[in-house]
């Protein structure tokens, strides 16, 4: 299926395909910490970015439906943290594991490499194997476990953190 689908920037037509994956999890996972969904606008502000590393790619099938996307966003809102982007990546429950996370997520750190992005970190809510092996793979590295931070579901969640360098240090 990996080669089936092709990596590209959003566009607002595929704003609905996301919030309908991102959505699924929201209701039934804890990938997000989310507990409602959030509003179109979200979406919106995550497509026109405000800065040069923000960046909104989507993985479409040949019908042009979103089947999964990857974003990076501020991590934290601090003028030191300018070139450090958090990353988050989610694919349709229906097409996971057969190679798009590993075609998105490349082509998400890549563009941001491109627009001057040093580094990149991801937080991976505990249990996800499949999202803990996507982030190795494309050479993320474990920087660091917190205990029971998050609250879904009638349960505490632990989650990790990933970082990857991307620009010369």
């Amino acid at each position: 299926m990996g080669s089936e689908v092709t990596i590209r920037p959003a566009v607002e037509s595929d704003l609905v395909g996301i919030a309908t994956i991102y959505n699924h999890e929201v209701a039934n996972s804890t990938a997000t910490f989310d507990l409602e969904p959030p509003t179109l606008a979200y979406w919106h502000e995550k497509l026109e970015g405000n800065h040069e590393g923000d960046h909104l790619l989507v993985a479409v099938d040949d019908d042009q439906d979103v089947v999964g996307y990857a974003y990076s966003w501020s991590y934290r809102p601090r003028p030191a943290y300018e070139l450090t982007r958090e990353t988050s990546i989610y694919l349709d429950p229906s097409v996971r594991g057969r190679g798009i996370g590993r075609l998105l997520y490349p082509a998400l750190l890549d563009t941001m490499a491109q627009s001057g992005v040093h580094t990149a970190v991801a937080l991976v809510a505990l249990p996800n194997p499949g999202s803990v092996a996507l982030h190795k793979a494309v050479g993320f590295e474990h920087v660091g476990t917190m205990r029971e931070v998050g609250y879904k579901f009638d349960q505490w969640i632990d989650v990790e953190w990933y970082q990857k360098l991307l620009g010369p240090s």
